[in-house]
């Protein structure tokens, strides 16, 4: 019998699992997944708890509601992973062994990577949104919040869904607004980029819209220090921006079984072949999703699109052949701008953002690099999308893993 190990049941893990169950006969292959609970998270529904758009229930379903069947789920923490033994050692001293290993152990916050973050503001003054527990958090605070400095901060990249902290700008925004406070309310943006997008056309249209919004942008600011008690964000360079409330990204890293493997770059993120998603470590280890160190978004679609060429590449290495460089770095998101609106995006490793149409050439129904209420209700409606296609593995081949220019135009 030969072995897979999937290590993580979040979107990556849990989508290469349907499909590899699909294409290798069970008599042949085990399939095992490993992940530490049974809780899968709806991990962009994040960002609208704090404006108390979604609640706790709406982002947690059982893990094993999307296992399917002829897949073993192994509820454990993992230890370490040797790829010279090709075994996983988990927290309660037993060992897998596997023939082909899969790595979407995905990103974490550290908070205690930035001094002073977990001091006294932490959960006070100081909030993320990242976790379930902080996005309720500042749910609580945002009811009570009457006025004062505003300040979302991203201490450094990556981080799951770059367009995040920009969105709760927007979103801020409008709450604000709605609750007939907006002119009592100053916000400001700091990123340590030199825009407030990786992509500069996206950058460009982002930064019009913060400034038009009333929201300054702070560009290069490298995060230093948090100072809770006294309402201060200090960058290497010196500069302070002070606050009444800190809407902060903190540092991410890869799972903490990867730094102890001594499997990850500095940021505990798996080195993995841009192209292939081969891990550089050993050729029978593969990588996928937020685990990875690739330059693309660590967002969902992307998981979505490395899979249909991950599925292909391992078939490829079971079978003794070379796997194919065949992702090119393709994701699309949408981004909210408040106000009932959003943008869509569509790009990957070395094209920019595209106007166009999405899905369908010519026809869409939505437009890319555009504000519309099209695509605010395709990004609620993606909900529904994820939990009853994405997760099940359904065919979304009209979507394809590559980016296509069809339709689109710069």
């Amino acid at each position: 019998m030969n072995r897979i190990v999937i290590l993580g049941a979040g979107t990556a893990g849990t989508m290469m699992a349907v499909k590899l169950r699909r294409a290798l006969e069970p008599e042949d292959w085990s399939i095992t997944v490993v992940d530490q609970d049974n809780e899968h998270l709806y991990q962009p529904g994040l960002l609208f708890v704090p404006f108390g758009l979604y609640t706790k229930r709406d982002l947690f379903k059982p893990r094993t509601r999307f296992i399917p069947p002829g897949v073993d789920f192994v509820l454990s923490e993992v230890d370490a992973i040797d790829v010279d033994l090709q075994a996983v050692k988990l927290k309660d001293g037993t060992a897998l062994a596997y023939d082909w290993l899969i790595i979407a152990t995905g990103a974490r916050i550290s908070p205690s990577d930035t001094a002073g973050m977990l001091g006294e503001g932490w959960r006070k003054n100081v909030f993320d949104f990242y976790t379930p527990d902080g996005a309720l958090a500042l749910s609580r605070k945002l009811r009570e919040f009457r006025g004062g400095r505003l300040l979302i901060n991203m201490v450094e990249m990556p981080i799951k869904c770059p367009v995040a902290p920009m969105e709760f700008a927007f979103l801020a925004d409008a709450y604000f607004t709605e609750q007939g406070i907006r002119q009592d309310v100053e916000m400001a943006y700091a990123t340590p980029l030199t825009g407030a997008f990786t992509k500069q056309r996206c950058s460009d249209a982002l930064s019009y819209l913060l400034t038009s919004r009333g929201i300054r942008l702070e560009t290069q600011f490298n995060t230093g220090e948090v100072d809770g008690g006294a309402g201060k964000l200090s960058s290497y360079d010196g500069r302070e921006l002070e606050f009444d409330l800190l809407v902060t990204i903190p540092t991410h890293r890869g799972a903490e079984a990867i730094a102890r493997s001594g499997l990850g770059n500095e940021l505990d993120f798996v080195p993995t072949d841009k192209h292939t998603l081969q891990s550089k470590a050993s050729e029978r280890v593969f990588v996928i999703g937020d685990a990875t160190d690739l330059t693309s978004s660590k967002a969902g679609s992307v998981a979505h699109f490395q899979a249909d060429v991950l599925l292909e590449n391992v078939l490829r290495a079971i079978g003794g052949r070379p796997p194919l460089p065949h992702f090119d770095g393709h994701a699309n998101c949408f981004i909210e701008t408040g106000h009932g609106k959003a943008i869509l995006i569509d790009f990957n490793y070395d094209v920019e953002p595209t106007h166009g149409r999405f899905p369908l050439p010519g026809i869409g129904p939505l437009k890319l690099l555009e504000e519309s209420e099209a695509n605010h209700w395709g990004k609620l409606a993606f909900r529904s999308v994820y939990w009853n296609l994405l997760l099940r593995g359904a065919d979304l081949s009209a979507i394809g893993p590559q980016m296509s220019m069809a339709g689109k135009w710069s």
